[in-house]
C-alpha cells in the first residue's frame, strides 16, 4: 500500500473511514493518466550519431521499466521507488565490482574474481542474474514479466549450480543485497512490530495532529482531501512517515544533517513567502505552468529518483559512456537519491510542517485571494477555503509534511553528484512539453489562461514549451521552484531542501568515491 486513504461520501463521521489501497484510487481515468502518463515530458537532445548504450545503460532502462510498470499497478511511491532504483543500481554495481581490479561492493565482502575471469561478458553475466534477484524480490507481480525480460537478455538459469560462474557470481550479489535489505526499516515485508502486516506500512504510530476538517494547530500538517472523478472525498495519510528509520547508504543517522526548524506560521517570513505562492499561482504563464509539471510525475513515471537517472542516461549519451562509467555513474546517482530521501523524511518527520494548502485556508480565512479556479476556468477571486494548487482536485498535493521539500532534496543531491562524477556542472539539456498536460488535458490555451471569465488572446503555440537545462545545479533548482510555483510549498521548504540534498550528496559521494577506488573501510 502507499498509503491508508479514508474514504467519506458525506461531512458525517459516524460511519468512520474506509481504509482502502492506492491502487483502488488509481483506477479511475485521470489518475491512471497521471501515473503512466509519458507523453507529457521528452528529453529532446538527440545522442550522437555513434553512441551505443553500454549493457548497464540497458539494464537501467529494465529497472525503470519495472519501476514504472509497478506504478500502473499501485501507484507513485516515491520512497519506495527511490530505495527500488538504489537496490537496483547496488546489484548492477556489485555484480561488476567482482569483476574490477580495485572497486570494492556496497554490500559484503568482495569476491574479486580471478584477472583471466575480468571480461565484459562475464561483467554482464554476473550483473544480470544480480539485477533478476533484487528485482523479483522487490516486484513479486511482475515475476512473469521479468522472467521473460531476463530470458531475452541472455539469463541462462542452469548457470546459477556451476561454482565460480559469472551467474552463480551475479546471484550470490543479489541475494545477499535482498536478504540485507528485507529488515532495512523499510518494512518491505510487512513483518515489523506495530505494522499493519502490509509491506512498507507504518509501524510507528504516525498520527496526525490536524484532522481533514479541523486545524487544531497550523504548524502542523493536516490531511488534505482529494476528489475523486466519481465524486469521492479520500483523505490519504502520511506516506512512509517510518522512513525515517530506514538504513541508509552512507549517512550515519537518518538526522545527521537535519536543518533547522520551519518559521512559524505567524511570522514575517512565513506570511511574506506564503503571499509569494498566492502571487504565483493567481497568475501563472504557459512556461510557469509547464515547469509546475516538469518534475510532478517525472518521465515515464519512475518519480524523483528515476527522473534524476533519466538525466544521467543523458549524460550518458552526451560522454558516449562505456560499461564501466555507467554502472558507477548509475549507482552513485540513485544512493544519493536514497539518502536524500532519508534524511528528507527525517525532517518531515521530525517538523510535521504544513502545507500552504492549510495555511492559506487558515491565515487568509474569511477573505478573497487571487488563484487558480480548475482546468479550463483560469485565475480570478477565489476564498480563501477553497485556494488551491495548480493540480487536479484527485490529486491536490503529495500525501506528506510540507518541510523539507522531496523533491528539492533529491535534486540536490542528484545534482550535486553528477557534477562530482563527471567534474563539471554543464548540462545542457533540454525538456519539451505541453502546459497543461498533467493538469488541464485538453484546454485550450485561451481558457487555460483566461481572467475573471474572461478567455486570453489565443495563442496555442505558447502552450509548447522548452524548458532549458544548462547546468545540473539550475535543474535542480527549477525542479525545486516548481514546487513553489506548483502551490506545494514555501520557498523555505524549496531552499532548505536544496542545501540538505547538497549535503547529502557530499557523504554519499564520499564513500561512493572510497568504494570505487578500493578504499573504502
Amino acid at each position: 500500500l502507499l498509503f491508508s486513504l479514508s474514504l467519506r461520501s458525506g461531512e458525517s463521521r459516524g460511519e468512520g473511514p474506509i481504509v482502502v489501497s492506492y491502487a483502488s484510487m488509481l483506477r479511475t481515468p485521470l489518475l491512471v493518466a497521471l501515473a503512466a502518463s509519458t507523453f507529457a515530458a521528452a528529453q529532446t537532445k538527440p545522442a550522437p550519431p555513434d553512441f551505443k548504450p553500454s549493457f548497464a545503460y540497458q539494464l537501467l532502462e529494465l529497472s525503470l521499466d519495472a519501476t514504472a510498470r509497478d506504478i500502473e499497478r499501485i501507484g507513485a511511491r516515491p520512497t519506495i521507488n527511490s530505495r527500488e532504483l538504489y537496490l537496483a543500481t547496488a546489484a548492477l554495481y556489485d555484480a561488476w565490482a567482482a569483476y574490477d581490479a580495485v572497486a570494492l561492493p556496497s554490500h559484503g565482502a568482495v569476491d574479486r574474481r580471478p584477472a583471466a575471469e575480468r571480461t565484459d561478458a562475464n561483467r554482464r553475466k554476473a550483473m544480470l542474474a544480480a539485477l533478476r534477484v533484487v528485482l523479483e524480490d522487490l516486484y513479486p507481480a511482475q515475476k512473469d514479466w521479468l522472467g521473460g525480460q531476463f530470458k531475452d537478455r541472455g539469463f541462462v538459469a542452469g548457470a546459477l549450480t556451476k561454482k565460480g560462474s559469472p551467474e552463480a557470481v551475479g546471484n550470490a550479489v543479489g541475494l545477499r543485497i535482498a536478504d540485507e535489505h528485507h529488515h532495512d526499516g523499510a518494512n518491505q515485508l510487512g513483518d515489523e512490530r506495530g505494522g499493519a502486516a502490509q509491506p512498507y506500512a507504518d509501524y510507528t504510530f504516525y498520527s496526525p495532529v490536524n484532522g481533514p476538517d479541523r486545524v487544531l494547530d497550523v504548524d502542523h500538517w493536516q490531511p488534505i482531501p482529494f476528489t475523486l472523478d466519481s465524486g469521492q472525498v479520500v483523505r490519504p495519510g502520511f506516506l512512509t512517515p517510518h522512513w525515517y528509520r530506514v538504513k541508509p547508504f552512507a549517512l550515519a543517522r537518518a538526522d545527521q544533517l537535519r536543518p533547522p526548524p520551519q518559521p512559524k506560521a505567524n511570522t514575517a517570513q512565513t506570511k511574506k513567502e506564503l503571499d509569494e505562492v498566492i502571487a504565483l499561482n493567481g497568475s501563472l504563464t504557459p512556461e510557469q505552468k509547464a515547469t509546475v509539471e516538469f518534475m510532478r510525475d517525472g518521465p515515464r513515471s519512475t518519480g524523483q529518483s528515476g527522473h534524476w537517472l533519466r538525466f544521467a542516461q543523458a549524460v550518458s549519451r552526451r560522454d558516449r559512456h562505456g560499461l564501466d562509467k555507467d554502472v558507477k555513474l548509475y549507482f552513485a546517482v540513485a544512493a544519493a537519491c536514497f539518502d536524500a530521501f532519508i534524511a528528507a523524511w527525517d525532517t518531515k518527520r521530525a517538523y510535521d510542517g504544513p502545507r500552504p494548502w492549510t495555511l492559506v485556508r487558515v491565515l487568509y480565512a474569511g477573505k478573497k485571494v487571487r488563484g487558480w479556479l480548475g482546468p479550463g476556468k483560469g485565475v480570478g477571486d477565489v476564498p480563501a477555503e477553497k485556494w488551491a494548487p495548480y493540480s487536479p482536485a484527485s490529486f491536490v498535493t503529495p500525501p506528506f509534511p510540507g518541510y523539507v521539500s522531496g523533491h528539492s532534496t533529491v535534486s540536490g543531491a542528484a545534482s550535486k553528484t553528477l557534477a562530482d562524477f563527471t567534474g563539471s556542472d554543464v548540462f545542457e539539456d533540454e525538456d519539451a512539453r505541453r502546459a497543461g498536460t498533467l493538469t488541464e488535458l485538453g484546454a485550450s490555451h485561451a481558457v487555460m489562461q483566461s481572467v475573471d471569465g474572461k478567455k486570453a488572446v489565443a495563442d496555442e503555440k505558447a502552450c509548447d514549451v522548452v524548458l532549458r537545462l544548462p547546468t545540473f545545479s539550475a535543474t535542480a533548482e527549477l525542479a525545486g521552484f516548481s514546487r513553489v510555483l506548483g502551490g506545494y510549498h514555501l520557498q523555505v521548504d524549496n531552499v532548505e531542501g536544496l542545501g540538505l540534498g547538497r549535503k547529502v550528496s557530499d557523504v554519499t559521494w564520499a564513500r561512493c568515491s572510497a568504494l570505487f577506488s578500493g578504499k573504502a573501510k
